[in-house]
């Protein structure tokens, strides 16, 4: 049985040999930090394929890691070993990957190198995704919560049931991509354009709508809430969604039936009343703001 005490400790000993820290080696093998502190602390270990990986980037024989391997990590030189300028210069590409309960908290700079991939049930808690361009993705059961996605790009992808909590959005466009099953609690939308595509079944809680734009977008099962202030529906279908105790101002609805919106308890200004009446809104739950 392999030893986890005595194979941290040479994962330890080889990677000071070539001088990274635990951070670089985390970075080159698309992990975090801290899952490279347990292994060296013998709390867990590699799978086999990460061996691999590890026996490259540290310039060892895989034979390096059994138990009777010497410990002393051999001279040979691993293939490119970056130096701190060399590291801010990485240029690596997670496109057409499948990834699978990974665990990416904290990373930065993805921009458009994670496109046509399988996403489940990985990890990217406070990360800064900010101009990121996803296109044909399937982000599945993923945990984004405290990141940052804005003035990102998401096109032609299926986001379902993952937790978006308190993360900026601010200025992101989807298009073409269905948002199912998602909780955006305390998100915050402002001036972001959903453009044809789909969103169902997400919970809103706390959510910041502000110049937020649907367009030819369908809207299932859903209940809106806070301030809708200066947001756009043109050409949207809705089925099953609920305005409840929220306050819409200078909002724009340009849709062939309203019939599909309920509101209950709401209040609306004179301009965002009279385009729901325009609609045929059933306006039973809406009092008008007075000035």
């Amino acid at each position: 049985m392999l030893n986890a005490k005595m194979i941290g400790d040479k994962i330890a000993a080889a990677r000071k040999k070539v001088n990274i820290s635990q951070a670089q080696l985390a970075q080159r093998l698309f992990i975090s930090s801290q899952a490279v502190g347990k292994w060296e602390r013998g709390e867990s270990m590699p799978d086999i394929t990460t061996f691999n990986s590890l026996a490259e980037i540290l310039g060892v024989d895989l034979n390096y890691f059994s138990e009777n391997f010497p410990s002393e990590a051999p001279v040979k030189q691993p293939d490119i070993l970056p130096s701190e300028k060399e590291e801010k210069k990485l240029n690596w590409d997670m496109s057409r990957g499948n990834w699978v309960d990974a665990d990416f908290s904290g990373l930065k700079n993805l921009h458009e190198k994670f496109s046509s991939s399988n996403m489940q049930r990985c990890r990217f808690i406070g990360s800064n995704l900010s101009g990121l361009l996803l296109k044909s993705n399937n982000v599945n059961s993923c945990d984004f919560s405290n990141s940052d996605f804005s003035s990102s790009h998401i096109q032609h992808s299926h986001l379902a049931n993952n937790l978006f909590k308190d993360c900026s959005m601010k200025e992101t466009e989807f298009s073409g991509s269905h948002i199912s099953g998602c909780d955006l609690s305390g998100a915050d939308l402002t001036g972001v354009v959903i453009r044809s595509g789909g969103m169902d079944k997400n919970t809103l809680d706390n959510a910041v709508w502000n110049r937020t734009s649907f367009k030819e977008t369908y809207l299932g099962d859903m209940t809106f809430g806070g301030a809708i202030e200066n947001c756009y529906f043109e050409n949207c279908s809705f089925k099953r969604v609920i305005f409840q105790h929220a306050t819409l101002t200078n909002t724009f609805f340009k849709c062939r039936s309203l019939k599909g919106i309920q509101f209950i308890d709401c209040q609306a200004d004179r301009m965002t009343y009279e385009f729901l009446k325009s609609g045929k809104a059933d306006l039973s739950g809406i009092t008008l703001l007075t000035a």
